[in-house]
């Protein structure tokens, strides 16, 4: 199974074409357009099996699998929490799609976020084991040493459920020392960060692959790269 995540920088009718180059079978897509609501021919006949979830109909969050894969939405509440999409694909492998924004939130912006979500599901998490796939905007390099959901906060408790970081595992590297960026910002290569994420359940560790797209190829369309995993 080959999983790509990628926040688009929007216009994603525009650029479904690319990221299908990577030959997925399930792509997770940050600031894309509702295929429902979009006069673009193209994209709506290749949205055939998708889900969609946002408060704009030009930037939210989708799913986009192949035809073939059964997708379903799980009825995971947000309570206003900003963006998570919950899925599941052949009634086997849970997801939870992510796009984490300030929410209007003063205190529990981006990666707050992350930490109410989990906090709300947090037995749904221990029995699911979902894949958290996205643009997190996040990283252990903006940690706050008197939050207790901070992002190093997250990440262990999500280890303690047997939840890891793709990239971390796969390339042996610490949370908040990251050699290869996802972000670069607006566009620029000397404000790069490692925000976007793949966290995974630890059995599906072995015989896993991993990368990140190259700027080279990618900074045309958005100024964050694509995230592969094959498990």
């Amino acid at each position: 199974m080959k999983v790509v995540t990628w926040n688009c920088n929007g216009a994603f009718r525009k650029k479904f074409n690319e990221i299908i180059t990577l030959e997925a079978d399930i792509y997770v897509i940050q600031e894309c357009e509702d295929p429902a609501q979009t006069r673009d021919k193209e994209y709506k006949a290749w949205s055939k099996n998708y889900l969609w979830h946002g408060l704009n109909k030009n930037k939210g969050i989708g799913v986009f699998c192949r035809e073939d894969l059964h997708l379903e939405k799980l009825d995971w509440s947000d309570d206003g929490l900003q963006l998570f999409l919950p899925f599941k694909v052949n009634s086997k492998y849970s997801f939870i799609g992510i796009w984490t924004k300030q929410a209007n939130s003063p205190n529990f912006r981006y990666i707050g976020q992350v930490w109410k979500y989990l906090q709300k599901h947090s037995e749904k998490f221990q029995t699911e084991k979902p894949f958290l796939v996205g643009d997190w905007n996040s990283n252990k390099i903006w940690d706050e040493w008197d939050r207790w959901w901070n992002h190093t906060d997250v990440v262990k408790q999500l280890d303690e459920m047997g939840l890891v970081s793709a990239y971390h595992t796969f390339f042996k590297e610490n949370q908040g020392e990251e050699k290869k960026p996802t972000l670069y910002f607006r566009k620029n290569k000397s404000a790069s960060y490692h925000v976007d994420y793949i966290f995974l359940n630890k059995r599906y560790l072995k015989n896993m692959a991993f990368e990140i797209g190259d700027a080279r190829k990618w900074l045309k369309h958005s100024d964050h790269m694509p995230l592969v995993v094959v498990f």
